[in-house]
């Protein structure tokens, strides 16, 4: 039997490489996003944990600390928000890698198919012309026992 060859294996090898390669971008994409959002949490831990500490402290020793806290508070309220601004971008960029996996995965999957049904189309063929060689030879065999009795009648 013939072996199957199907045309557009190529292309079908090509997509599932770029599904690949795009799947890690995702990965690598959302693995950046929860580091910025580990950044961010830690950012807003300490500006916590400095205004926990500044309530407990002693009335007159605190009003030193405040000031520098509130000189401070800028630069904190900053980076946070540069963080804030970072992951919002790197979610935008994520959303849009996910659109691009799920398009290169639904174009993937009906090539897929498409393989599939002309495998089946190509074993049908395969089979039928199977069946035509069977029923040929069977009928060269009978043929052939025939004509020795058909022969010997004349």
């Amino acid at each position: 039997m013939k072996r199957f060859v199907w045309r557009l294996q190529r292309v079908l090898d090509i997509k599932k490489k770029e599904e690949q390669k795009t799947r890690a971008e995702l990965l690598e994409l959302t693995e950046k996003i929860a580091k910025k959002r580990g950044e961010l949490i830690m950012q807003r831990k300490i500006v916590e944990d400095i205004i926990a500490g500044l309530t407990s402290e002693n009335p007159k020793k605190r009003l030193g600390k405040q000031e520098f806290f509130l000189r401070y508070s800028a630069t904190s309220d900053e980076q946070i928000k540069k963080l804030k601004d970072k992951i919002s971008r790197l979610e935008s960029q994520q959303r849009e890698k996910i659109a691009e996996v799920l398009k290169v995965r639904r174009f993937k999957e009906g090539l897929e198919k498409l393989r599939a049904e002309a495998k089946i189309q190509f074993v049908k063929e395969q089979e039928k012309l199977e069946q035509k060689e069977l029923d040929e030879g069977a009928t060269v065999s009978f043929v052939r026992r025939k004509v020795p009795t058909l022969s010997r009648a004349n």
